[in-house]
């Protein structure tokens, strides 16, 4: 592979139904090994929650913002025998994100620690600085703890994290801090409520209240001060990035085609019916969607066993969004804001007990013609693109917001901002709202959840899905799948289906094929 030239081809053919992060992932680590791929998805585009809004004649990146974690996408590439930097620019960021409160306060969170400590040092003392230190060193353990035995491992339960470990396994889950909550735990290194608020928000990555989540989440923040980049051109770029290697290893996209079902034959899948009523014939399927959609049957009856979901977990966050074309004045936006909201705990009661949009929110801003410096962009018109974040309950598929809800919660938005100190002029034709029910509409059976389920509780990261489902054949990739939420742990999640998949198919190389090899050509 060191020549970047793809395996001898084989004879099995996968067929990978949707064509975000993880399927290209996945299709990627499958065709270097010389199988064939089909991927397929009914939208006309790759990257899935990766995407972009059209605004006003400007392009914004309207899901994930950042990269974190770039190793998984270098060791993938690699892997291909090419550099990821052939085929994306990466821009390194030094400020994490610039932070403000209702009392006028500001603190930028740096990748360098000294920088941090003295800027939190400033804010609040120096007895803060000191927690934020200590706080560095624990997560970092964190992260020595969780990164192998249950990042990279196929499918992890509590007996093998215990096994993997040896005899000091019994001590891993207060190794992992995974029995009490991430709020709990914030109190050990912090007493300013704007560092409790501003660390606690960390949950959110992964669609979770920072009141219910476990303290192990802590890890978050280790791996966004090891290093966060912002694609050159917007995320865009790297599903393009990706398709462009998938394409050249031989992979066959079909977009614009839905899958309506999982065919099966002699109790293992053996293909898709598209929405056409056409067929196609495969040695694996590979599902990259939220497993919901198994368990509702919308794949069909066999694939509905395949995996269901624990109800006891309930659904991750979801969002109300704003894309949106404006003048920014007053406020040095960077790259990457946070305006908190006055009240922590009642905007994730209003969430996750209230089930309705914050009345106060805390909203990310990601000012995306902007970099560390905050220099403000030079348009001929003075606007800037922005895209807002203001968590939301995932109930687009049972209880839709009214238009009347979300018109409040964006004027709520607009005022919160202005309160602290970021006046934006914008109006309805230069700005595009999703909603939770759009989400819902874009992945179906999630309510608009956009992290698949949430991590509430200690057990609640061994209880995602596994790449292999309960039916032979069938394997899963996705934010809903192990390891979780978030672009380099979706793409994990593709190559654990995929490394799953070689050795399946390895295993039955001897034995009759299960499905013959064929169906319609979607070239």
């Amino acid at each position: 592979m060191a020549d970047g030239r793809p395996a001898s081809p084989s004879s099995e053919h996968v067929v990978i139904v949707g064509a975000g992060v993880g399927a290209l992932s996945a299709a990627i680590a499958l065709a270097a090994r010389g199988v064939a791929v089909t991927v397929v998805d009914r939208a006309g585009w790759v990257g899935g929650k990766v995407r972009q809004v059209a605004v006003a004649d400007r392009l914004i990146d309207s899901g994930p913002t950042v990269l974190t974690v770039r190793a998984v996408f270098d060791e993938l590439f690699a892997a291909a025998g090419v550099s990821l930097d052939a085929y994306v620019t990466l821009d390194p960021v030094e400020v994490l994100a610039r932070h403000a409160w209702a009392d006028g306060s500001r603190l930028d969170l740096y990748r360098d620690i000294d920088r941090s400590a003295d800027a939190i040092g400033a804010l609040a003392g120096a007895r803060e600085a000191k927690g934020y230190r200590a706080f560095c060193a624990y997560t970092q353990r964190i992260h020595e703890h969780v990164e192998g035995p249950f990042m990279r491992s196929q499918r992890p339960t509590l007996g093998s994290v215990l096994r993997d470990q040896g005899l000091r396994g019994m001590l891993a889950l207060t190794r992992i801090d995974a029995l009490r909550t991430l709020w709990s735990s914030l109190g050990d290194f912090f007493r300013d409520p704007r560092l409790l608020q501003l660390f606690g928000r960390y949950a959110t990555y992964c669609g979770s209240s920072p009141f219910l989540a476990p303290a192990t989440l802590n890890v978050i923040a280790h791996v966004e001060r090891e290093g966060v980049w912002v694609v050159r051109g917007g995320m865009a770029r790297l599903a393009e990035g990706l398709a462009r290697l998938a394409t050249e290893r031989g992979v066959t996209f079909a977009l614009g085609r839905g899958v309506d079902e999982v065919l099966t034959r002699g109790g293992r899948a053996t293909g898709v019916r598209l929405d056409d009523g056409s067929a196609l014939d495969a040695d694996a399927v590979v599902f990259n969607g939220d497993v919901g959609a198994l368990a509702q049957g919308l794949l069909g009856p066999a694939a509905q066993r395949a995996w269901t979901p624990d109800a006891g977990l309930g659904r991750s966050l979801s969002a109300v969004t704003f894309s949106v074309v404006a003048k920014a004045d007053r406020f040095p936006l960077v790259r990457h804001n946070v305006f908190f909201s006055r009240d922590y705990p009642r905007e994730f009661r209003e969430i996750i007990t209230g089930d309705a949009l914050p009345s106060d929110p805390t909203i990310y801003v990601c000012a995306q013609d902007r970099d560390d410096t905050g220099c403000t962009p030079v348009t001929s018109d003075g606007r800037e693109r922005l895209f807002m974040i203001v968590n939301a309950p995932a109930r687009g598929d049972r209880r839709p917001f009214s238009e009347e809800e979300i018109d409040r919660c964006e004027t709520t938005t607009r005022r919160h901002l202005d309160a602290l100190g970021l006046s934006l002029d914008w109006d309805s034709s230069r700005r595009v709202i999703t909603t939770p029910t759009d989400f819902e509409r874009m992945f179906p059976a999630t309510g608009g959840a956009l992290y698949g389920p949430p991590s509430h509780g200690w057990t609640s990261p061994l209880a995602r899905a596994p790449s292999r489902s309960n039916l032979p054949g069938l394997y899963l990739c996705g934010g809903s799948a192990h390891p979780g939420a978030g672009v380099p742990m979706v793409a994990r999640s593709g190559l654990l289906a995929a490394a799953s998949v070689l050795s399946d198919l390895a295993s039955t190389a001897n034995s009759p094929a299960a499905a013959t090899r064929g169906g319609t050509s979607t070239r």
